[in-house]
């Protein structure tokens, strides 16, 4: 102890000495009356430029600023699509002619059917269609999945 302080307490009281010293230093050194923006004035009492804040820029750009191409002309509006032509194997909706074109024999197996049903749904599906032909696919689908499920019914006997 010194002075009738622990040693905790000697060095906090050196430390506040020290803080007011740095504080008493930083005051002195300060300069007074510059505690707002600086701003040159010319000797008019104008401010250089004040009436066109722009040129500063121009000035550290060196080149003229070029004015903007004027727009193009806006394109004309797009013509309507044309509607879509319906392939010539939608128009095949009779049984027989589906028939004729899955070609199923009596001694066709079980993998070459299903081969036959995924080839046909890949042209004929009705979600690969446009919508005005759909129900020509659904109806040519349906009847296609009819002879090919005949035709397996048949196998397994």
């Amino acid at each position: 102890m010194l002075f009738k302080q622990s040693l905790f307490q000697s060095v906090l009281d050196r430390l506040d000495t020290e803080e007011e010293a740095s504080e008493k230093e930083e005051l002195a050194h300060r300069i007074r009356g510059l505690n707002v923006s600086f701003a040159a004035t010319v000797l008019g009492g104008e401010t250089p430029e004040a009436h066109r804040p722009d040129d500063a820029y121009r000035d550290n750009l060196g080149d003229p600023i070029v004015p903007l191409p004027p727009e193009p002309e806006p394109e004309p509006a797009p013509k309507e699509p044309e509607p879509p032509v319906m392939p010539e194997h939608l128009a095949r909706v009779s049984r027989e002619e589906v028939a004729a074109e899955l070609a199923i024999t009596s001694d066709t197996t079980l993998h070459p059917l299903h081969e036959k049903r995924r080839s046909f749904a890949k042209a004929n599906h009705p979600d690969s269609v446009a919508a005005p032909f759909r129900e020509q696919a659904t109806t040519r689908m349906t009847l296609a999945n009819q002879l090919i499920d005949e035709a397996i019914r048949r196998l397994s006997r």
